[in-house]
């Protein structure tokens, strides 16, 4: 078992920068796929982003392409999302999340969540 804490979670002004970090415990980080994942209020929690195990190959939502970077650092057992150019519709809390083996955008397929940490883009 894997327990994830998520952290760098603020408040910033629409056209700023954030950087979140997720670190695993319990098991080696590179065990795992990681994914961030982020819920607003009111709506479902949605993907954002994933990455495997070696960090070799990521996947993004489309609202987000271009502007957030997955990346990980496995001996510091740590998974980041740079978030670039934020805008409000970016408020949410995020999610990391971790599966064995194979990267996923599929929210179903993660078995360890963290406990998310707020991001608020003001306009």
């Amino acid at each position: 078992q894997v327990q994830l804490v998520e952290s760098g979670g603020g408040w910033v002004q629409a056209g700023g920068s954030l950087r979140l970090s997720c670190t695993a415990s319990g098991r080696t980080c590179s065990d795992y796929a990681m994914g961030w994942f982020r819920q607003a209020r009111g709506k479902e929690r949605e993907f954002v982003a994933t990455i495997n195990r070696s960090g070799g190959s990521t996947d993004y939502a489309e609202s987000v392409k271009g502007r957030f970077t997955i990346s990980r650092d496995n001996s510091k057992n740590t998974v980041y999302l740079q978030m670039n150019s934020l805008s409000p519709e970016d408020t949410a809390v995020y999610y990391c999340a971790a599966r064995p083996r194979i990267r996923s955008a599929m929210r179903d397929a993660y078995n360890y969540w963290g406990q998310g940490t707020q991001v608020t883009v003001s306009s």
